[in-house]
């Protein structure tokens, strides 16, 4: 789950779900609770949650699929368990990178290489991934990276992001129309995190967008950094916090936050399972 997807469409409009108290990375703790998603996927590459932590997403990278979860007590990956429901990005990528869902589940952001681009896709019942089709709208992102392995959008879903492992760099672009990728274009705008990490996988923003969360594996840390203007990415500086899941997790891929803050989930390459922690 984006940390972003606090925001919920109702009646009158964008309701507050949660309130989110940010993360304090430096002294997270592992809960010693994990899940394995090894009997769907081997290669985990991202991992998120719908809003009210109800259900649980995982994506393959080779597979190219996403993978649905329920969970009996909401957050706790302990309870979760496979719905045999999926859905493949094949026919536009070649190897997975990420994605990430629009405010009320009904819309899909997906990237990764070989398509080195963005593809956004429709969900008729919102968060069914089982009901979701490709809306043949793309958003071309190989002048900035080849090798796209995470997408963010802001809470108001007019500005989109990118990281890959092409250039260590967060790439910002902007929706003049919210959510609607066919109105998107690289809005000149990044931020290299080269000097911290050099092998970033994962992306996530705080939904006021002064927090930005890189997770990689050349140290497997998630690192913090403040943007001084909210969600432009050129004004984002590296707080020196971070916090390592080597313990759990050499090749860690994918992180998501439970809606409030209060938790992180990691999954990885090594042994194909969610863990969670304490923040």
């Amino acid at each position: 789950m984006s940390v972003s997807r606090l925001m919920q469409m109702g009646a009158a409009g964008y309701l507050e779900i949660d309130p989110w108290t940010d993360p304090d990375i430096a002294n997270a703790s592992y809960d010693s609770v994990s899940f394995s998603v090894a009997t769907q996927e081997t290669s985990p590459v991202e991992i998120t949650f719908n809003d009210d932590g109800s259900k649980m997403y995982i994506m393959g990278l080779f597979s190219r699929t996403i993978y649905q979860y329920s969970l009996s007590t909401e957050f706790d990956i302990s309870t979760a368990s496979y719905n045999s429901v999926s859905f493949s990005v094949a026919s536009q990528l070649s190897l997975a990178g990420g994605f990430v869902f629009n405010n009320d589940g009904t819309k899909l952001y997906a990237t990764g290489e070989g398509g080195d681009a963005i593809f956004q896709y429709s969900l008729s019942t919102a968060y069914d991934i089982s009901t979701a089709s490709y809306d043949s709208v793309s958003l071309d992102v190989s002048s900035q990276d080849t090798g796209p392995n995470a997408i963010e959008i802001s809470t108001d879903g007019t500005k989109m992001y990118i990281i890959g492992w092409q250039n260590d760099t967060v790439f910002q672009y902007t929706l003049t129309s919210a959510f609607d990728l066919s109105t998107a274009s690289y809005a000149n705008k990044s931020f290299s995190v080269s000097t911290s990490e050099l092998s970033p996988f994962a992306l996530r923003f705080n939904p006021n967008g002064t927090k930005m969360y890189v997770l990689g594996t050349s140290q497997d840390k998630v690192r913090q950094y403040s943007l001084s203007t909210a969600f432009d990415v050129s004004t984002a500086s590296y707080d020196s916090i971070e916090f390592s899941v080597n313990s759990q997790e050499s090749l860690p891929h994918a992180m998501a936050f439970k809606n409030d803050g209060s938790k992180l989930y990691i999954v990885g390459q090594t042994n194909d399972t969610v863990y969670q922690y304490s923040t």
